[in-house]
């Protein structure tokens, strides 16, 4: 009997299974997939333009827009790369801090995920207990930063509020109730046999692809690849706890680095726990003193930023892998000069073209959810003239009344 010929099936850029608007191609035969290709800039905001239009502190504000999750990762990453292109230097107390919020973040970030990995198989019921879990760190969170979301905790030179002692029991309170599931969550995830049935040898990216495509994060990780900002170019507090902690590869936890999605659940899960015990490394060893080095915000615009003159680049391991901001201040000019933003889900999708062929219908939405996709902060647009093929940057207004017009059209 001869094979069915293959078929094309188009998802999205709205279906269920997408949390994000994107476009993907597949060509299928039977319930296999033969190859993928997909079509991201749906979601473009033009949020570095509009960053370019605000002072360093309003764009502090800004940063937190570019994604929910990972609020505090942009927010971290962009503070340190106008620190250095003004020179300033954060106190030493904050750097812990810093790291404290950051590393709070992780573990929210990577609970999320495994709620969410957990509804892509079907799965709800790890969806409502991961997701209960994950409410004593956001409470955590809301009492440090003010904030359960979008927590306006960086600034240039140090953060916007200690921990204190009232924090600091709660934090420990949280930590030791992390580590008595610690047996539990790994439990459930890596020995339960529908979990283990679906993500087993599923959506793979072998080592030597995750190196090609310079894939970063738990995604490269669960590769095999030892690849983490934190330990490969510390920063803040990072820099003193190097001999205490280790990456996180799927050999850490006791397992093959197979790159396929089980890895990936085994590398997030406990990268959980030792962010629990970074967290718990940092509140006692966290040194006494100022939590900025420059109390007075309008002082810090005026004297330091205002009259700063250079540029800077930093990275940052957000939760999803490698984030790296650059900025240029220019001297009397309030605004910033230029602002660029490389997220891990830009330096992650590609993987999903080695990822998806050969795999089932059944298994696109845990591949699509493996690389923990955030694409309102990766989508760029570039506007391309189809008669010359030249691209062309679009002004503010022409943006505007090009929207004006379609939702007239939409309506009509």
């Amino acid at each position: 009997m001869a094979a069915a010929p293959p078929y094309p099936l188009n998802i999205g850029p709205i279906h269920p299974a997408l949390k994000e608007p994107t476009m993907f191609k597949f060509i299928l035969q039977g319930e296999r997939i033969l190859e993928v290709d997909f079509q991201p800039g749906f979601n473009h905001r033009g949020i570095e333009y509009m960053g370019m239009k605000r002072n360093p502190l309003q764009v502090l504000h800004l940063t937190e827009r570019v994604c929910g999750i990972c609020s505090a990762a942009h927010q971290f990453v962009f503070t340190r790369a106008v620190e250095h292109a003004a020179e300033i230097v954060p106190t030493e107390r904050a750097d812990y801090l810093r790291v404290i919020v950051a590393e709070l973040e992780r573990i929210h970030s990577h609970l999320l995920w495994a709620g969410v990995a957990g509804h892509e198989l079907g799965f709800d019921s790890i969806l409502y207990y991961t997701w209960q879990v994950r409410e004593e760190v956001s409470d955590v969170l809301e009492y440090i930063t003010g904030n359960r979301v979008n927590h306006s905790y960086y600034i240039p030179g140090g953060v916007r509020r200690d921990v204190t002692p009232e924090g600091i029991k709660k934090a420990l309170k949280m930590l030791d109730n992390y580590k008595k599931l610690e047996d539990t969550i790994l439990d459930i995830f890596t020995s339960d046999p529908t979990i283990v049935h679906r993500v087993k040898d599923v959506g793979i990216l072998t080592h030597e692809n995750a190196q090609k495509l310079c894939a970063c994060g738990p995604l490269t990780r669960g590769s095999g690849v030892p690849k983490d900002i934190r330990f490969d170019w510390p920063y803040s507090a990072h820099g003193d706890m190097m001999d205490d902690f280790h990456v996180v590869t799927p050999e850490f936890g006791g397992y093959k680095a197979t790159g396929d999605i089980f890895s990936q659940v085994v590398v997030r899960l406990h990268e959980v726990f030792e962010s629990v015990r970074m967290i718990g490394w940092c509140l006692e060893n966290i040194p006494s003193g100022p939590i900025t080095s420059e109390p007075n915000m309008s002082s810090l615009l005026m004297a330091k930023l205002r009259m700063a003159d250079g540029e800077g680049v930093a990275r940052v391991e957000a939760p999803r892998g490698e984030n790296i901001h650059y900025v240029r201040l220019k001297k009397n000019k309030m605004e910033i000069d230029s602002w660029k933003i490389r997220v891990p889900t830009y330096g992650n999708i590609m993987s999903w073209l080695t990822m998806f062929p050969g795999e089932q219908i059944a298994d696109i939405p845990i591949i699509i959810a493996s690389i923990d996709p955030c694409i309102g902060c990766m989508d760029r647009v570039t506007v391309v003239d189809a008669d010359t093929n030249r691209s062309k940057i679009l002004d503010w207004k022409t943006l505007h009344d090009m929207s004006i017009k379609k939702q007239r059209g939409i309506r009509l």
